[in-house]
């Protein structure tokens, strides 16, 4: 194994195109993070294989806030300290829906229920009458693509020196953020086919580079968009930043924690 560089920090999205939080230490599991994108909103008129409503279609969604009405119990799975004493790759650590109840609060400061109709009445405003919201919940994370996204922060930071802006690093929507010890930005594209060890336990594959849109150009406070940022992205580097990585054996992830290369 090779010490490549230690975790900057950790996010998760409880609400699919919400604003994420920030979490000192995550479940890292075959479904995806614990509690992250476990519940979205499918839209009628969204394209298929992408169903659901995102700050693409209706910007202001990152201003919604949801945030855990019991914080410590969706931390982690209530099973995890029986699961991790199985063997890994056989770890079955579940969720329980109560645990991961969600409010949500609104651009105006207003407290909702994930389940609230009025959020579904909020969220429709300004769309034609074509756009028919229905509330998702998943025990599996609904990502785009694979289960759980990776990007160093050289990556982030070359990028923000080369369209000369400060580039907050929401933008870029990770799970993980890495700090990689003597790399330079996009060296984790470089580790594409091979695993990462991060933690004492977790081990993720890194299966593909990260094919950006227009979430990348929206400000994650306001929601304000920035076309010049995906742009650079598309010229600079196909339109590619960050990789998609899946997990193959399920354990707990702290901020601060060591990212070791498999050889």
């Amino acid at each position: 194994m090779t010490a490549i560089g230690s975790i900057d920090s950790l996010w998760r999205y409880p609400v699919k195109s919400m604003s994420g939080e920030e979490m000192s230490e995550i479940f890292a599991g075959f479904a995806g993070v614990y509690g992250d994108r476990c519940y979205a909103f499918k839209n009628s008129s969204a394209r298929k294989g992408a169903p659901y409503l995102t700050a693409s279609t209706q910007q202001h969604m990152l201003r919604y806030r949801p945030r855990f009405r019991y914080p410590e119990r969706a931390a982690q799975p209530p099973n995890l300290d029986e699961a991790m004493g199985i063997e890994p790759g056989i770890t079955y650590a579940n969720g329980d829906i109560s645990d991961l109840m969600v409010d949500v609060i609104t651009p105006s400061g207003t407290i909702v229920a994930i389940d609230d109709p009025k959020l579904v009445h909020m969220l429709s405003e300004g769309l034609s009458a074509q756009h028919h919201l229905s509330l998702v919940r998943s025990d599996r994370a609904l990502t785009d693509c694979r289960p759980v996204s990776l990007i160093s922060m050289q990556t982030v930071k070359q990028c923000e020196a080369e369209m000369k802006i400060p580039l907050d690093k929401r933008r870029f929507r990770a799970n993980l953020y890495i700090n990689l010890s003597a790399a330079p930005g996009f060296a984790e594209d470089g580790y594409v086919g091979r695993k990462l060890r991060i933690g004492s336990q977790a081990v993720v594959a890194m299966l593909e580079r990260d094919p950006r849109c227009k979430m990348l150009s929206l400000d994650p406070d306001t929601g304000e968009h920035n076309p010049d940022i995906l742009r650079q992205i598309v010229s600079t580097h196909d339109n590619f930043a960050g990789v998609y990585c899946a997990v193959l054996v399920e354990g707990k992830i702290a901020k601060g924690d060591s990212v070791e290369l498999l050889d």
